[in-house]
């Protein structure tokens, strides 16, 4: 398969499904013996024993990416002559719906602020890491390549650019690598002034540590040695201290979800609260709103209804205020408060903020920020 325009963590991936889930089934075999029941069988080998770790089967998930992963490399052979046809348009896969990922969990905004007041308590640079997903509805990838050169703290809104993420080799190791992010594209999201507050006293902290973790090309969640932290190990953090807030909070009171429904929640909390699907959407960083309704419509059915224009059967909360009544002194854009249970107790859609005194960072951040995306 061509892999020249594909970012250098999805060849890593490609490769590894491949060395694990194809080539010791398949990979003696002539492609042009291959036949639809061989594809069949070996699918249902996977099914069966195909854990690296001898540990039993591969879910239907698994199996079905690396049955399209098997497809396009006979693709590629049909279409340059090598081969007569694709065994694998005579295979039974397992279907899209077998293989849907895993049911997304997202929090309240109560439970989510919750959560972050027991983690502000428990270890404040953790929180920091949170928050700013929660806030923002980042990928882990995105937060992680963030650089204080993309955060304009008295703009109240930063730059989503790239993402890293790791890179498995065989024979080398992992190693991190940024690339860019999944739309390819870059983004502004916009801040609520709590997000503001707590970047500005964590930015303080780390300068006291030492001033090269503020430096414009220094990540801004790296670790003390000024590193990207490990995505994989990051998001073992994360789901290690929900079992802790669980503990110390009750369980009744903080449902167990994963650190990329995070993600979810704040998606889907500014739904709840009214946000437009397109708004929404370019905050999230997906290619289209349709994607959006798609992911979020079983979620809270009313939206669809809202995007042709119908009313919804029951409004929840909603706190959008008309550009003719921006509180004076807050930003523009979609902007979410997580501490308190409103989401959107802070959203003004147009504007301009009223901001404190710059500091020299905050005057370099934005002389380079450039203009809003729309």
């Amino acid at each position: 398969m061509g892999t020249q325009r594909l970012r250098p963590s999805t060849v890593s991936s490609y490769r590894r499904n491949i060395r694990l889930h194809i080539d010791p089934y398949l990979g003696a075999q002539t492609v042009a013996r291959l036949t639809g029941l061989m594809v069949d069988a070996w699918m249902r080998q996977l099914e069966v024993s195909g854990r690296a770790d001898g540990t039993g089967g591969l879910s239907a998930r698994a199996v079905r990416y690396g049955f399209i992963l098997l497809r396009a490399a006979l693709s590629d052979a049909v279409r340059q002559g090598r081969l007569a046809g694709n065994p694998t348009d005579r295979a039974t896969p397992p279907s899209p719906s077998e293989a849907r990922p895993p049911e997304m969990q997202a929090w309240t905004a109560a439970e989510l602020a919750r959560f972050m007041r027991w983690a502000d308590a428990d270890d404040p640079d953790l929180a920091m890491c949170w928050r700013l997903l929660a806030a923002t509805g980042m990928r882990r990838g995105e937060v992680l390549a963030l650089r204080w050169r993309d955060v304009d703290l008295d703009a109240g809104r930063l730059q989503v650019r790239c993402s890293v993420g790791t890179v498995k080799d065989k024979g080398a190791g992992q190693r991190l690598m940024e690339g860019p992010t999944e739309s390819g594209q870059s983004r502004v999201v916009d801040l609520d002034a709590g997000t503001v507050a707590a970047l500005r006293a964590y930015r303080a902290a780390r300068e006291q540590v030492s001033p090269g973790l503020v430096r414009d090309s220094a990540l801004v969640l790296s670790g003390l040695d000024g590193s990207h932290r490990h995505p994989e190990r990051f998001s073992r953090r994360f789901t290690a201290q929900v079992v802790r807030a669980r503990k110390a909070l009750g369980e009744e009171q903080l449902p167990v979800i994963r650190l990329h429904d995070l993600r979810h929640t704040h998606a889907t909390l500014l739904l709840a609260d009214g946000v437009p699907v397109k708004l929404v959407s370019e905050r999230l960083g997906h290619a289209s709103a349709t994607i959006t309704l798609t992911v979020y419509q079983h979620v809270h059915p009313g939206m669809g209804r809202r995007e042709v224009g119908l009313p919804p059967r029951r409004r929840r909360i909603s706190r959008l205020r008309h550009p003719d009544h921006v509180v004076p002194g807050r930003s523009g854009g979609c902007r979410t408060d997580i501490d308190s249970p409103g989401l959107c107790d802070r959203l003004a859609p147009h504007g301009p903020a009223s901001p404190p005194p710059r500091s020299t960072h905050d005057r370099r951040a934005g002389a380079r920020a450039g203009p809003r995306s729309p």
